[in-house]
């Protein structure tokens, strides 16, 4: 069972969780990675979290806690906090580093890269 984070349109994904979730998904997926140490990802979850209401329907968004997912991270590469990366049936199509506007996420969810 995927848990949504503090009741909004957030999945908090895990290692064991990912690839079903994300990679498998019929619908593109939002992800964001981030760390609770991490000041600028503090900032981005907000906007992720407005992204997920405006999105419902059509796309999913996840967060992926890093220091607890570290396979999942080492995976996909990121390097740096938050990364947010976009999938369409099961590829990376965007990857964005370092805090974003919502409308530019949106904007990779709906240009799938």
């Amino acid at each position: 069972m995927s848990h949504t984070a503090s009741g909004n349109n957030v999945l908090q994904l895990t290692d064991a969780s990912f690839e079903k979730e994300v990679l498998h998904s019929s619908l593109p997926v939002l992800v964001d990675f981030y760390a609770d140490w991490c000041s600028p990802c503090r900032l981005v979850a907000p906007v992720v979290e407005e992204v997920a209401g405006k999105v419902s329907g059509q796309a999913r968004v996840g967060k992926v806690n890093v220091d607890q997912n570290p396979e999942v991270a080492r995976q996909h590469r990121i390097s740096a906090l938050p990364t947010v990366l976009v999938f369409r049936n099961g590829e990376e199509v965007d990857r964005l580093v370092g805090v974003q506007p919502a409308r530019r996420y949106l904007e990779a969810l709906q240009n799938g890269g």
